[in-house]
């Protein structure tokens, strides 16, 4: 009996007893991964969201490939999940890429970069433009496969001990601040010190830093940064948004079957929309209880604003003239930046202003 109709008529109980389809059996086998976070189980926007991720993946397999999810850590600490993917650790990570940015600057182009673009821009960059292509080759040096999975929308300035007038103010100010935006803040003066998230209210509180940031209200007010340091800042001018990743090990994910990598697609794009949505669901309600607790809201100075625009160009064409893997990045990077705000400033911008100055 020819192979072909030996499959057709056997049945797959009678081609997995004949033990004559191994494919068939390696895509049924039961298959359990290990998700290792960057973030803290108390920020359930995010572990929130990589546990969405598990959930979907679990339901869409009828319980045949399952993903444990693992703060940061239990498995590995909050900046060790890319070391743990490369050395097959772990199968798969959810983080802040721009952590990684000593690694390679490239990295940050996947999370955020200083006046860079915000939520809908970058996932419009990712789906539509060359994102997802240029950073899947890149990641492929670092045998890893990505995913986008959240956005935390545009973030807020931070915590400040003390008020800032000019930006002279920032001169030697120690400021917990993520990604590469420290070497930006180098430039201004400030001294940057990149700290996990479960570690920056015991640094402010003791005064390690002089103030912090993290992403916005909903996060700001679980971390109770406001207990120790009043200035509330913003905008981040280093996150105009802040996309999050779900990192998988290559190896991991080229064992799935086509349907188990379109599960873990569709999972991810999931976990992507519903944290952007409880960031902006949430984060109005948090602002408000910030202030009646006595947070001061302010805004950063305008030459504040000015001299580290000034200051980001300067990195960014500091790192394109050594770094290959930015400067073919960036280049697709900006130029969709660009025409991007020339739209969403006619059409978003102009509709946002309008509505922020009425009383709704």
């Amino acid at each position: 009996m020819e192979r072909r109709s030996f499959l057709k008529n056997a049945g797959i109980a009678g081609v997995l007893a004949a033990g004559a389809a191994p494919a068939i059996v390696k895509a049924q086998a039961n298959i359990r991964w290990r998700l290792a976070s960057s973030f803290p189980k108390s920020l359930d926007t995010l572990v929130g969201g990589a546990e969405a991720f598990a959930k979907n993946v679990t339901e869409a397999t009828g319980g045949k490939f399952t993903v444990s999810v693992h703060a940061a850590g239990e498995l590995v600490p909050a900046f060790g999940v890319v070391d743990a993917l490369q050395q097959d650790t772990i199968e798969c990570a959810h983080t802040a890429p721009y952590y990684f940015f000593g690694k390679d600057e490239a990295f940050a182009l996947d999370c955020a970069i200083p006046f860079g673009m915000n939520a809908r821009q970058m996932t419009a960059w990712m789906y539509e433009g060359n994102g997802l292509k240029l950073l899947r080759e890149f990641y492929a040096q670092f045998n890893i496969v990505n995913f986008p999975m959240g956005n935390s929308g545009a973030q807020m300035g931070g915590w400040y001990r003390k008020e800032i007038k000019s930006v002279a103010d920032l001169n030697g100010m120690k400021i917990r601040i993520g990604g590469f935006a420290g070497r930006v803040i180098t430039k201004l003066g400030a001294v940057p010190q990149n700290i996990p998230a479960g570690e920056i209210y015991q640094a402010l509180e003791k005064g390690t830093v002089d103030a912090a940031e993290w992403i916005g209200p909903y996060d700001d007010l679980k971390l109770g940064l406001h207990k120790v340091a009043k200035n509330y800042y913003y905008p981040a001018w280093w996150e105009g948004s802040t996309q999050f990743s779900l990192l998988v090990n290559n190896k991991a994910y080229n064992a799935l079957s086509n349907e188990y990598k379109a599960i873990v697609r569709q999972a991810a794009s999931d976990a992507h929309v519903k944290i952007l949505g409880r960031y902006d669901g949430h984060n109005p309600t948090a602002l408000k209880q910030l202030i009646a607790e006595g947070a001061k809201l302010q805004r950063f100075p305008k030459d504040v604003m000015d001299a580290a625009f000034k200051a980001s160009r300067e990195v960014y064409a500091e790192i394109n003239g050594k770094n290959a893997n930015w400067k073919k990045i960036y280049a697709d990077y900006s130029r969709f930046q660009a025409d991007a705000y020339q739209w969403q400033g006619i059409a978003e911008g102009s509709f946002d202003q309008y509505m922020a100055s009425q009383k709704l």
